[in-house]
C-alpha cells in the first residue's frame, strides 16, 4: 500500500513504486489517495481531482491499482483504519507492506495508534529528498529508533518470514521531485512537462488547478 495525498501525483512516485516491485518481488502497489490527513494541511485539490490524476497516471500498468477507500470515507484519514480493513478483506496470512517517505517516518510516532501499525503490516521506508539515510538522521525520536532497531531487516527476503512487524529501508533512485514545486510551477504559469505524466498535466491544465495557489 502506497499511501499519500498525492497533489499531484508525479514521476518521483512512480518510480519509486516501480523499483519497489523489483526490489521487494511485490505482487502488486495499491496506491491509497488519502482523504482529509490528520498532521498536515490540507490537500489543495480536491479528493475527486487528487483520485482522478491517480487513475490516469497507473493507468497501462497492471501492477497498479487504485484504492478510493480513504477518498470516499468522510472525516480524517488515519491509516490504521485502513490496515486494519486490509488485514480483514485478506486475511491474516497475507504480508501487506505499507510505503513511506523517511520524511514521514521520521514523525511516525505523532500517527494515530502508530505501534498498532506493526502488527498489521511491514514498512518500507524509501529515501526522499532532503532525507537520504534513516541511520544517519541525528534527532530521530528515541521511540522511533528504539523500533527501528528491533524491527529493521537488510534482507527483502525476510519480509515473508512473518507476516507484519518488520522495518524495510529501501534503496530506490532519489527523483527531484515533489509535488509542492510542481504546484508553484503551475501557479507561476511554467511548464511541468517531464516531472508527472503527460494526461496528468493535461488534466491539471484542463480543470484549472493549483492556479493561484500554492
Amino acid at each position: 500500500m502506497y499511501g499519500g495525498t498525492f497533489d499531484p501525483i508525479h514521476y518521483g512516485h512512480l518510480r519509486i513504486a516501480e523499483e519497489l516491485l523489483d526490489i521487494i518481488g511485490l505482487e502488486r502497489i495499491i496506491f491509497v489517495p488519502s482523504g482529509d490527513p490528520r498532521l498536515r494541511v490540507a490537500p489543495v485539490a480536491s479528493r475527486k481531482h487528487r483520485s482522478a490524476m491517480v487513475r490516469l497516471a497507473i493507468q497501462g500498468n497492471n501492477m497498479f491499482l487504485l484504492d478510493e477507500r480513504e477518498i470516499n470515507r468522510p472525516g480524517i484519514s488515519t491509516t490504521v483504519e485502513s490496515l486494519r480493513e486490509y488485514q480483514n478483506e485478506l486475511g491474516k496470512k497475507t504480508a501487506p507492506c505499507f510505503i513511506l517517505g523517511m520524511d514521514a517516518f521520521i514523525k511516525i510516532n505523532q500517527w494515530h495508534r502508530w505501534h498498532e501499525l506493526f502488527k498489521l503490516c511491514h514498512i518500507i521506508v524509501v529515501a526522499r529528498p532532503g532525507y537520504t539515510s534513516v541511520d544517519r538522521y541525528p534527532v530521530l525520536p528515541m521511540d522511533i529508533r528504539k523500533e527501528f532497531i528491533s524491527r529493521r531487516v537488510l534482507n527483502a527476503n525476510n519480509l515473508r518470514l512473518q507476516c507484519n512487524g518488520l522495518i524495510y529501508t529501501a534503496q530506490t533512485s532519489l527523483l527531484e521531485i515533489s509535488a509542492s514545486h510542481i504546484r508553484l510551477l503551475v501557479t507561476a504559469g511554467k511548464s511541468i512537462r517531464y516531472l508527472l505524466p503527460e494526461n496528468v498535466s493535461d488534466y491539471i491544465k484542463s480543470n484549472y488547478l493549483y492556479a493561484g495557489r500554492t
